[in-house]
């Protein structure tokens, strides 16, 4: 059947620069550079993915990626990307696939919140001369504590739930192993380590050569039960157990086949090259008292040792999941946005399904504080944070920390192509090929998400400096330190916002 489907977009080779030494043509896993008979190089547009590789590394520069967008008719509702889409199902009959998170120009919420900054009655801390606390604990804390004193030292009587400790509010979302390759997952746990954070294998299991940083490593149970056992949970530092996530809110994972080779399927503990499906359910959870069941199954299997976290997509009524999640014994609840990235979802529901993080954030806060039980579970937010102040205002909005997942991978070196279902990652990333995984060397990779959380550690520790603030848990919740701009007066009553230029209470 023939195609109607254009190019996305255009390789222009500048053929007075290019030398046909023909990196390009080794370099991409899709086959858009070919060589001639005569040893020419030459381009197929419509094999090329965007992912910039070949750009990267040309010697000479003689490559550039520019986009191909169609020209249709003028037409609001039926527009190039729509058509696109209906070409391709007329030719496949299939669901449309995509990877990363939803590129739709919805509102961007943290580009609506403005910071507050000390001036003059309420003077600004310098961080780099005073201290400046971005340590903070996850965990379910008691209603009170009960002190007594020893020899004139004050001795905590009261039993505290285990906790995670971050020395910064950040950590590492569940990235599979599986769909993300094996040096990708080393390079996350090795920053882990060295930040002083935690990162999350995903549904995926824990690869053996990992287990050394289970000190600094959150396992996931999730629908599919992939590499589930006791070893797996006594060698972690927490265990999420995964509802959803922003993605793809309500379905369940596809593993393909194809992905599993020898070190996968041991891992997952499947056959080599089946497919590892997650049925969108739990087959053993339909209520809240069944996860509650779920949840201290995991406490007695691991002797009370550990937080356990329930991870759930950002949903209508995601309050009152939250609510809910924390009364059957949580220690932390994660929310992913949908904004969230994905190794593979369905386009439709990636683009559809699913609230903004930021919305999400402050109904849940504003629930648990209303309802007396904002102590008893930390909340973990995730879903497109951007940057360091993305992650401060999530934090004043009423998130404990964040987990960052796309602007890790960025900082290795992906450049959001979109196509992880393919698993051809050209930079190693998103794919199990041996000859491509080679590609990411972990050593650089965890150098550069480590110098990328620190850069944030810093900037986060000077913006709480600005605000008068010395203490990362002196801004969790303070919204009074949060203005909203452009936003109407719904959605600020949603976010729990002043407008911008009113003053402080």
């Amino acid at each position: 059947m023939k195609t109607y489907q254009l190019p996305e977009v255009r390789i222009e080779r500048d053929k007075d620069r290019c030398i046909d030494c023909q990196v390009c043509v080794r370099q991409c896993a899709f086959e858009a550079h070919k060589v001639d008979e005569d040893g020419e190089v030459y381009s197929e547009d419509e094999k090329c993915v965007a992912c910039q590789r070949c750009v990267s590394l040309c010697p000479t520069n003689a490559l550039a990626i520019k986009d191909n967008t169609p020209f249709v008719k003028d037409n609001a509702n039926w527009t190039a990307e729509t058509q696109k889409y209906i070409w391709k199902q007329a030719e496949t009959g299939g669901v449309l696939l995509t990877g990363m998170g939803n590129p739709k120009p919805y509102p961007i919420y943290w580009d609506h919140i403005l910071l507050n900054a000390s001036q003059v009655t309420n003077p600004s801390i310098d961080p780099l001369r005073e201290p400046m606390e971005l340590r903070t604990y996850l965990g379910s804390k008691p209603d009170n504590i009960h002190i007594e004193m020893v020899d004139g030292e004050p001795v905590l009587k009261t039993k505290l739930a285990p906790q995670l400790m971050v020395k910064t509010p950040i950590l590492f979302s569940a990235m599979s192993y599986g769909a993300v390759s094996y040096n990708t997952c080393q390079a996350l746990a090795r920053a882990s380590k060295e930040l002083g954070t935690f990162w999350n294998t995903g549904e995926g299991g824990l690869h053996k050569n990992l287990y050394e940083y289970g000190p600094n490593t959150i396992v996931q149970v999730a629908s599919g039960r992939f590499g589930v056992h006791s070893e797996y949970l006594d060698a972690a530092a927490a265990i999420e157990i995964k509802i959803g996530q922003g993605a793809k809110p309500g379905i369940g994972g596809h593993l393909p086949g194809e992905k599993v080779g020898p070190a996968v399927s041991q891992t997952r503990m499947i056959p080599v090259g089946s497919d590892a499906i997650s049925p969108a359910p739990h087959h053993d959870i339909y209520s809240i008292e069944d996860l509650s069941q779920l949840i201290f199954s995991l406490k007695e299997a691991t002797e009370y040792t550990k937080p356990i976290s329930v991870k759930i997509s950002a949903v209508h009524n995601v309050a009152a999941i939250a609510s809910g999640i924390a009364r059957a014994g949580a220690d932390i609840i994660a929310i992913d946005g949908f904004r969230g990235g994905t190794g593979a979802a369905p386009t439709m529901i990636r683009d559809n399904v699913g609230i903004p993080i930021e919305l999400a954030i402050a109904a849940v806060d504003t629930r648990l504080r209303e309802e007396g039980i904002r102590n008893r579970a930390s909340v973990i937010a995730a879903g497109g944070f951007r940057n360091s102040a993305d992650v401060i205002k999530a934090i004043a909005l009423g998130a404990d920390a964040v987990y960052l997942g796309t602007a890790a991978l960025v900082a290795m070196g992906c450049h959001v192509c979109q196509k992880c279902y393919t698993g051809k990652c050209n930079w190693g990333i998103a794919t199990q090929d041996p000859h491509l995984e080679k590609r990411l060397n972990p050593d650089v990779a965890a150098e550069r998400v480590y110098n990328l959380v620190r850069g944030w550690s810093h900037e986060i520790a000077e913006m709480l400096g600005g605000m008068g603030l010395n203490a990362i848990e002196s801004l969790r919740g303070n919204r009074l330190h949060l203005r909203a701009i452009g936003l109407s007066k719904e959605e600020m009553d949603v976010l729990d916002l002043q407008v911008a230029g009113s003053p402080m209470a």
